[in-house]
């Protein structure tokens, strides 16, 4: 969600045509016989003005008609899929099942939904992220994150194909060729993680760390919302925007923080990133510009 947040005050800024967007999906699952893309499904559905703004995902002003009558073959649901999202989820599988590449039918989908931005499976390749928590075997992320509503404490990650799994070309393509490259304020271990882990990827945004940023998605030792913080402190690392800096630091040339953070400027500084202190809580649209305006500044874009 903080990444649909930013992505719109960046179109704002910027504008749909010149944006890349590599997103995750590491936390594909497949439901009712469908493959789901949650994470290209909201970045697509924000661009496209089609957001639940309330929810943070699927498509404003759904209905569940389906989903109900499911319950009558599967028993009750507990990964909501809405009427017209289905169309998406059932046009994806379908031509999955013909052979087509992931990357090919997100294109397809975009523009479909009218969207300008390019928007990039992180691959074409499957990877699948598991989360092992204390007490129980390791569980798909959806499993962890919506089911059980992300309970418990996390012993490890772990990111199934992620060795084998290729970046998409035109995704490294894109990190080389840009002006900017802005890593969204999202979890560092199951959204960005997941993309960082593909073979090249670190490599490729190191190679133009100067123009890198990122953004704490921890602001006053929590996450605005989500299991980030939790994550971090189960995982060894600083609940804090400092922690978050910490992972990034052989990646980004710029991090940026919040204004209740503004004591922790000097430590990130020390790990060799500029810090950029702002108001990074997207209360809005407008506020959400605003910080797309301060990131893209502070690269000189």
């Amino acid at each position: 969600m903080g990444a649909a947040k930013f992505l719109r005050g960046l179109v704002r800024v910027a504008g749909q045509p010149h944006l890349s967007i590599i997103v995750n999906t590491g936390d594909d699952e497949e439901f009712y016989g469908l493959h789901v893309s949650p994470d290209l499904d909201t970045i697509v559905y924000t661009l496209a003005g089609a957001s639940n703004p309330t929810s943070g995902w699927g498509l404003q002003g759904e209905t569940f008609n389906t989903l109900g009558a499911l319950v009558r073959f599967y028993g009750q649901a507990w990964f909501n899929l809405g009427d017209r999202d289905l169309a998406t989820h059932l046009f994806r599988s379908q031509r999955m099942r013909d052979g087509e590449r992931l990357s090919s039918i997100t294109a397809e989908i975009a523009r479909r939904f009218g969207v300008r931005a390019q928007v990039l499976p992180m691959s074409d390749d499957r990877v699948r992220t598991f989360v092992k928590v204390r007490g129980r075997d390791a569980m798909p992320f959806q499993e962890y994150f919506v089911r059980r509503r992300f309970r418990g404490t996390v012993e490890r990650i772990e990111l199934r194909g992620a060795t084998r799994a290729r970046p998409l070309p035109s995704a490294l393509g894109a990190i080389l060729a840009s002006d900017a490259v802005i890593v969204a304020p999202s979890n560092p271990f199951v959204s960005i993680g997941p993309i960082l882990a593909l073979r090249g990827m670190r490599k490729a945004l190191g190679g133009v760390r100067p123009n890198v940023a990122a953004i704490s998605p921890i602001v006053g030792g929590k996450a605005i919302k989500g299991p980030a913080a939790k994550m971090l402190h189960a995982l060894g690392h600083q609940a804090s925007a400092l922690g978050v800096a910490r992972l990034y630091r052989d990646l980004c040339g710029v991090f940026v923080l919040d204004n209740v953070d503004r004591d922790a400027a000097a430590a990130v500084e020390k790990l060799g990133m500029r810090a950029v202190v702002t108001d990074t809580i997207m209360a809005d649209e407008t506020r959400s510009a605003r910080l797309a305006d301060v990131v893209l500044r502070a690269l000189a874009v």
